[in-house]
């Protein structure tokens, strides 16, 4: 397997930014979630089309939490079937007890039949200010979690009786909740030596970053569950490369062993 040395300035350029975007992200006092839906199958109707303005959840039993990172539309529920989903919010939230999710509804909420007419969906103003999904997970900060919800449609339209209105009560549930992998963070002496950190399986690269100056810290996030080996190239090429093992589990930050650069 052919050595990579980095060259001194594709170190710097990319330390500098790697640096940003560690201190701007990890955080221990953080976790980031990622919010997925998605929704089984149903022959009654061609298509539910439903607007999904925002999402909120409720963290430590506090005010409820406006979730960045969003992706508010009008979504075909019925495009997201067999195993497809779509990205509702992508955000940093505090480490703790995630106790409910809400989804803001808009008014623009109809569906269209087999015949082709386009019909509205009346929703109860209730709702429109949240429907509210119960969680009742602790999440841990540094650790990206994926969160699945179901919108279950076949359960979700309800004719009113003569009147001839279709009402959207929806029925929502959460799929999973899980952590899509582990860190691994660590130390690399002298923190002055910049050193790149490739956590390689196998003959794969799994991830890579690099230390920061002056700390010597470095954080490996979001890998796969299993074992690692850890390559730590020094941009100071009178420091010898060194190689570590490290594991991960899901779910959790592996605190490795700090590595002694040797001339």
């Amino acid at each position: 397997m052919k050595k990579i040395r980095p060259r001194p300035l594709a170190f710097a350029l990319l330390a500098s930014f790697l640096f940003t975007a560690c201190s701007r992200n990890d955080k221990n006092s953080q976790a980031q979630l990622q919010v997925r839906l998605t929704d089984n199958p149903t022959a009654d109707v061609k298509e539910v089309w439903v607007d999904i303005q925002q999402v909120e959840i409720i963290v430590n039993d506090q005010a409820p939490i406006l979730l960045g990172g969003a992706h508010p539309g009008v979504y075909n529920l019925l495009d997201l079937t067999n195993g497809k989903d779509t990205l509702l919010a992508d955000a940093m939230i505090p480490a703790g007890n995630i106790s409910q999710i809400r989804l803001i509804l808009g008014d623009n909420n109809f569906i269209v039949t087999h015949a082709g007419v386009k019909l509205p969906l009346k929703t109860p103003s209730a709702q429109q200010s949240g429907l509210k999904v119960q969680v009742h997970q602790a999440v841990a900060g540094g650790i990206l979690y994926r969160l699945t919800l179901d919108f279950d449609v076949s359960r979700s339209i309800v004719e009113a009786g003569n009147s001839g209105n279709i009402i959207l009560k929806p029925v929502l549930r959460i799929i999973s909740l899980a952590p899509s992998g582990g860190n691994i963070r660590g130390v690399v002496v002298p923190g002055s030596v910049l050193t790149a950190v490739i956590a390689l399986h196998g003959i794969d690269t799994v991830a890579s970053t690099f230390t920061s100056i002056p700390s010597g810290n470095y954080l490996l996030k979001d890998m796969p569950a299993g074992s690692y080996s850890l390559s730590f190239i020094p941009s100071d090429t009178s420091y010898k490369p060194t190689v570590r093992n490290s594991s991960v589990t899901a779910g959790n930050i592996t605190v490795a062993d700090t590595v002694f650069l040797q001339h």
